[in-house]
């Protein structure tokens, strides 16, 4: 018998890091996601093979299941890092439903991404997601309990339009926002060239004094609030240098246009961990050429990513 399980991909447009703490988030699921298909063969081993964007074969393992316990069959040291990610995934969500993969059938998996796996838009986040639409479990527990974070990208994996987030100890609020910007033709994504490390990112978060979190989380939510009822370019420019001032201040970085890109007349604003990933970038197709003359050849119009 064969299944199939998809999630979309993530964008956080507002609350980045302070979404961690309560801030209300407002996050887009993209257009592209992953898939996982699932077979039932004849073996007692877990045959699972990873495929990028382009159809390539970029990770594979044999798992066996002992004693409740997902294991390696054999350590392949490059891609031994991966596989522990994705058995400690397993593992969490045989916990949380014990009859999970529990009829000692043999699988064939595929996990199949529409995405370059190094953009940073959620192939861990659809990839748990989609394991816990197989195992029958929360998605947002079996987050908590393997690669953690603070959910919103699981949010996404699970809605087809803009969504408003707010974490709450193992209940999040998630409410559909109707964010469908008049000027979304003037709203461009622009990959970095390097990924950001998630788990060093909440980690840098999480060692900060943050004194003044809660001024930060009252302007970031108005800030929220007020690009879901933006009509013009103009405000919204305004509301986004000034969120990435507020966030600028309370995590200690530099903004990534005064870093890179000072000259250019446009907004630009980190998405989700600063450093790296995707930056949104307002202007016309023409400005674009800025970018592409510093080497950032990634350029993705709003229609295009997301939903």
């Amino acid at each position: 018998m064969k299944k199939s399980f998809y999630s979309h991909g993530k964008l956080l447009l507002t609350a980045e890091y302070l979404v961690l703490d309560g801030a209300c988030a407002l996050a887009l699921p993209t257009k592209k996601g992953q898939w996982l298909l699932i077979e039932e063969d004849d073996s007692s081993q877990i045959i699972w093979k990873s495929f990028d964007e382009e159809g390539h074969c970029w990770f594979e393992t044999n798992l066996t299941l002992e004693d409740n316990t997902f294991k390696q069959t054999q350590d392949t040291s490059e891609e031994n890092n991966i596989a522990t990610i994705l058995i400690d995934i397993l593992n969490v969500a045989k916990e949380l439903n014990p009859n999970f993969l529990s009829s000692g059938k043999g699988y064939r998996i595929e996990s199949r991404l529409e995405f370059h796996k190094e953009w940073g838009l959620g192939s861990s986040s659809t990839l748990i997601n989609n394991i816990a639409q197989w195992a029958k479990v929360n998605a947002f527990t079996l987050l908590e309990k393997s690669f953690g974070g603070s959910g919103y990208d699981i949010a996404c994996a699970q809605h087809d339009s803009p969504i408003l987030y707010k974490r709450n100890e193992g209940n999040p609020t998630v409410e559909t926002a109707n964010f469908d910007p008049p000027f979304k033709e003037n709203i461009f994504f622009i990959y970095l060239n390097q990924k950001q490390d998630s788990k060093a990112s909440i980690k840098h978060y999480q060692a900060l004094p943050l004194k003044d979190f809660d001024n930060a989380e009252i302007g970031i939510n108005e800030i929220t609030s007020k690009i879901l009822d933006c009509s013009t370019l103009a405000e919204f420019n305004t509301l986004l240098d000034v969120h990435e001032e507020i966030i600028s201040k309370i995590i200690k970085t530099p903004t990534i246009k005064s870093t890179l890109f000072s000259d250019y007349p446009g907004s630009i604003k980190s998405l989700g961990g600063w450093g790296g990933d995707f930056i949104l970038v307002t202007g016309n197709s023409s400005e674009m050429e800025y970018f592409k003359k510093k080497g950032y050849h990634t350029i993705l119009p709003y229609a295009e990513m997301i939903l």
